[in-house]
């Protein structure tokens, strides 16, 4: 009991178990779930349907501070990339009714990821390269980042009328959103990767001892050049989620503060800020923490500005209920309140 207890998994699952319980106490229809038109309906569907861009962006986020890293400008990469695969698919109506794209949809797509992931490298550059703190070279595209989107979009919410494109936010396959399967092969396939490769180890070292790393061998730059190029490719997969699931490009709202929702997420699932000691599988506890506590707040009809608050609290519970030396203070308190 004491090493499950200590697992760095155990707080994070019975938070959102809590979670959970509490929401069906106060919605006793929160856990039904019904088949219609061939896929499951329910309110677990829709948080787990709308963790989906979180937990993309988290698992990027992940990596980048399992390097010592940071990166807060993945609100903004969302916005990007939503706003050119809404530029490049576009939609009109033929003469014959039917809704085309004003490029192939697997040109846009690509283009938006290779934009998002452009983005990713140029925060990697600036860090490894130009050797910037990460929270500094972050921030220049967090900035710059909005504006460019603001720029591509002439300020407008652009809206997208082809229906194949709506798969990636409103699609199901196999009963469940086309989202969430997007989110579970990414967190596999990275799973795979760090657990089953020496990526994972090095990882870690860079992490845990940049500098032994470096004398070891590991190519730390190339790594977490890397890295940031990935944590862009996913806020831009994360991007295309969002602008299908609303079908239209928000420069001005989309991705807005979600890169401290992906910090949370990281946090609440035993991701070290120090770098080094990360979990994928912590990541995606934590980001369904966050959207079933949004989901929750909204259904009991709290103002939404208490959500902030609220999430606030909840990550100050968790971090001392994960923290050991809290942990070890509880209990010698315990320890003498009995024998006193």
């Amino acid at each position: 009991m004491k090493r499950l207890v200590q697992h760095r998994l155990f707080w994070p699952a019975i938070t959102l178990l809590l979670l959970l319980v509490a929401s069906s106490l106060f919605n006793p229809s929160f856990l039904a779930l019904t088949w219609r038109d061939g896929h499951l309906y329910g309110s677990v569907i829709d948080i787990l349907n709308r963790a989906a861009p979180l937990m993309v962006v988290s698992l990027g986020m992940t990596l980048v501070i399992a390097v010592r890293g940071l990166d807060i400008s993945v609100g903004a990469v969302v916005a990007i990339s939503a706003a050119v695969a809404a530029l490049m698919i576009g939609g009109s109506f033929s003469a014959t009714g039917e809704v085309q794209s004003a490029h192939p949809l697997w040109a846009a797509l690509t283009t938006a990821l290779a934009v998002a992931a452009a983005c990713g490298l140029w925060n990697g550059l600036l860090v490894v390269k130009a050797g910037m703190q990460p929270i500094v070279a972050t921030l220049i595209l967090m900035v710059a980042g909005r504006g460019i989107a603001q720029l591509l979009t002439g300020g407008q919410i652009i809206t997208v009328y082809y229906p194949p494109f709506f798969a990636l936010g409103n699609g199901y396959l196999l009963g469940l959103p086309v989202a969430l399967w997007i989110a579970a092969s990414l967190w596999a396939a990275l799973q795979l990767v760090m657990s089953r490769t020496a990526l994972g180890l090095f990882v870690r070292a860079i992490g845990g001892n940049p500098e032994a790393a470096r004398v070891a061998g590991v190519r730390s730059s190339a790594i977490t050049l890397c890295v940031y190029t990935f944590c862009g490719l996913a806020a831009g997969v994360a991007g295309l989620i969002v602008s299908s699931n609303v079908k239209s490009a928000d420069a001005n709202n989309a991705g807005q503060l979600l890169e401290l929702d992906a910090i949370l997420a990281v946090t609440l699932g035993g991701t070290a800020l120090t770098g080094g000691r990360f979990t994928l599988a912590g990541t995606v506890i934590g980001a369904l923490i966050i959207q079933t506590l949004t989901s929750m707040i909204y259904s009991l009809g709290v103002p939404p500005e208490v959500n902030l608050v609220v999430k606030a609290a909840l990550v100050f519970a968790v971090m001392l209920l994960q923290s050991a030396e809290f942990r070890q203070l509880v209990a010698g308190l315990a320890r003498g309140r009995s024998a006193t």
